[in-house]
């Protein structure tokens, strides 16, 4: 636990501003100065989860490695959990993001569709080959359904719902299927490729499964 300890003290030369002194009472009071030592907190445990992992790592190793009181990093997190959950929400924040930025270069709903698929499963493919340790955290927070990870997935749901309305209203997608039906068979169709827990058990199926999926989907949606 020193290399933990020792790495993280060279986080905390690394961070400015805030995280070099502990904030008086009259800091705390402002918000702006809160959100930066919140920020803070969340990007040196981000580091030493990704190089220790989250299991290894605890909040009091976290404080002393970064200059902190256990209790003081309770001041802004009740739980590891919650730090976890930040750091994780953070990723699959990007992920949602970049599919979108995706999605929106195709022009039909059918293409619109392909790239946010294809785009949500290679950002989650990359997660898991560059930044294994935080990965682990993601798949944590989907075996015991974390906020973050319910987000997420209501956020996927969203997009998907939205792509199949935008497919029907243009003629492209039926519309004798009931929408919500509809779209919760594509949702589980994709959750092999699209899910932290069942991703890496079909690494080895991409990216043609993945591929054949899609088509499968968009075959079922046609008028």
């Amino acid at each position: 636990m020193a290399a933990l300890v020792t790495y993280c003290q060279y986080v905390r030369i690394r961070l400015s501003g805030v995280m070099s002194q502990a904030p008086t009472s009259e800091t705390l009071a402002r918000g702006p100065a809160e959100h930066a030592v919140r920020d803070q907190i969340i990007d040196a445990a981000n580091e030493c989860f990704a190089r220790y992992g989250y299991q290894k790592t605890t909040v009091a190793d976290l404080a002393r490695g970064i200059g902190f009181s256990k209790a003081y990093i309770y001041r802004f997190f009740e739980s590891k959990q919650a730090i976890g959950e930040a750091i994780c929400k953070d990723r699959l924040d990007r992920i949602i993001t970049e599919a979108r930025v995706a999605m929106d270069e195709g022009g039909s709903a059918t293409d619109r569709f392909r790239r946010m698929f294809r785009s949500v499963t290679a950002l989650s493919v990359a997660l898991f080959f560059d930044d294994r340790k935080i990965y682990e955290v993601a798949a944590l927070s989907a075996l015991e359904q974390w906020n973050s990870a319910k987000y997420y997935s209501a956020t996927l749901r969203s997009i998907v719902e939205d792509l199949v309305r935008e497919g029907r209203e243009n003629g492209e997608f039926e519309r004798k299927t009931p929408l919500d039906e509809t779209c919760r068979a594509i949702f589980y169709a994709m959750m092999p490729f699209i899910d932290p827990l069942h991703l890496e058990r079909n690494l080895d199926l991409l990216p043609e499964a993945q591929n054949e999926v899609t088509s499968l989907i968009l075959r079922s949606l046609a008028p």
